[in-house]
């Protein structure tokens, strides 16, 4: 009764009794941050042993290297020499691992394909892991002239037909070619089917040579190891995930514009925007389309050079035009592919049309207005700012189309190439 009525009237307390009453307070908060703690490690240790699991990547790829099934450039280094490192972390799906790696005098991002993880409950035994059926073609005794004929019958089917489509082919057989001894041997040529079985493989080889891509430095089977972007997003500030659902929409957006490189430097990355929408509208192998154009999905070097580091974005414009025509429609809202890429509905026919409603032009230009002319120079503002709204408002089945886009493409190109061409950055 002593204690109750003590901890009812403080006052009255007896010194002793306020110095217990004060102990067992701190004790449970102690007790609580520790119970919480606990949890938070638990759960964070949770997620990464579920996401991070590069030594199983690594050890499913040497055990088929040293099997003789597959072969590559990066496979003597990764599983003999031990001369290709993973370092930190990234992957943020469980079956699709990213990780920072080093070779030699490369630095890059590892990425490695996993079976599909099953869960289980706790107590139960884990069910074995669902691999895809990869490098199984092509098959032993496969001649080089087939393998060549699989290869271009591949990229046939994803960018429809293309008079370069044979140059393409010997660009891709000289990569599978390893070891450099002038012939592709059945284990190169597994790996590089399984690779080619990934369109942001397959995409970024195309677009490479441009550099507009991060480089191929090296590959496994379908483990693969490209330059490093030192700098991305393009802007942007990673928050916290607490306090993302706290700021504003447009906080969020001025807070992106405050962590960018000085104005002239983002002229040249801009430049490097234009240039890739330039090369992948009617390009070499085709045109595509960047389906989703949000900074996150680009970077740039210490040259301030634009890089995409995401080709997941981009799709080749037959692959959009095959899924646009299986789509079913009641409205416009059901023709959507991806994050940015749209069609309108043919409501009599309940389809999908083909034909874009937006250009990459427009979009790049949606995503560099604020971009640019946050910290423009006064005399070139208002000038900036007209021909982006005009960039902004071209459409994807407007009359004249094509010279519309090369004109308002040219102009925005020569007036930042107009300002920064005097500078060191250009």
């Amino acid at each position: 009764m002593m204690i109750l009525y003590c901890v009812d009237f403080w006052l009255e307390c007896p010194q002793w009794a306020r110095i217990s009453f004060v102990r067992v307070k701190y004790l449970f908060l102690t007790w609580l941050t520790v119970l919480v703690g606990s949890w938070v490690l638990y759960v964070q240790y949770s997620a990464y042993t579920e996401l991070c699991r590069g030594h199983e990547c690594k050890n499913a790829i040497c055990d088929k290297y040293r099997r003789g099934i597959i072969d590559g450039s990066a496979c003597s280094g990764l599983c003999d020499k031990q001369t290709l490192y993973m370092g930190r972390c990234l992957s943020t799906l469980p079956n699709n691992q990213v990780y920072t790696g080093s070779w030699g005098d490369h630095d890059g991002i590892i990425r490695c394909k996993l079976g599909e993880v099953m869960h289980y409950e706790l107590g139960e035994e884990p069910e074995p892991r669902r691999e895809a059926p990869v490098f199984d073609k092509p098959t032993r005794g496969t001649s080089v002239e087939k393998f060549r004929e699989m290869v271009f019958n591949h990229l046939k089917s994803k960018l429809g037909e293309q008079a370069n489509l044979a140059s393409l082919v010997n660009q891709i057989l000289s990569v599978a070619d390893g070891n450099k001894d002038g012939r592709v041997s059945l284990p190169e040529a597994r790996s590089m089917w399984a690779l080619l079985q990934m369109d942001e493989v397959l995409l970024g080889l195309l677009l490479q040579d441009r550099g507009h891509t991060p480089r191929l430095l090296g590959y496994c089977g379908d483990l693969y190891m490209t330059e490093r972007v030192p700098y991305g997003p393009l802007y942007g500030l990673s928050l916290p995930w607490p306090l993302v659902s706290w700021v504003p929409n447009g906080v969020q957006r001025t807070m992106d514009q405050w962590f960018t490189p000085s104005w002239p430097r983002k002229a040249k990355i801009s430049m490097g925007l234009l240039e890739l929408v330039e090369d992948i509208f009617h390009g070499t192998y085709g045109s595509f389309l960047i389906c989703d154009v949000a900074a996150a999905h680009f970077g740039y070097t210490d040259r301030y050079e634009l890089r995409l580091t995401n080709t997941r974005a981009v799709v080749p414009e037959e692959e959009f035009r095959r899924s646009m025509r299986a789509l079913k429609c009641e409205t416009d809202a059901d023709c959507v592919y991806g994050v940015d890429c749209q069609t309108s509905c043919d409501v009599s026919g309940r389809r999908c049309r083909e034909e874009p409603l937006q250009p990459n032009l427009a979009k790049a230009c949606s995503t560099l207005k604020d971009y640019l002319l946050r910290g423009a120079p006064s005399a070139l503002r208002e000038e900036l700012e007209r021909q982006l709204y005009a960039c902004m408002a071209l459409k994807g089945n407007a009359g004249q189309m094509n010279m519309e886009h090369s004109l308002i493409l040219n102009n925005l190109k020569a007036l930042l190439w107009k300002q920064i061409s005097h500078t060191k950055d250009s």
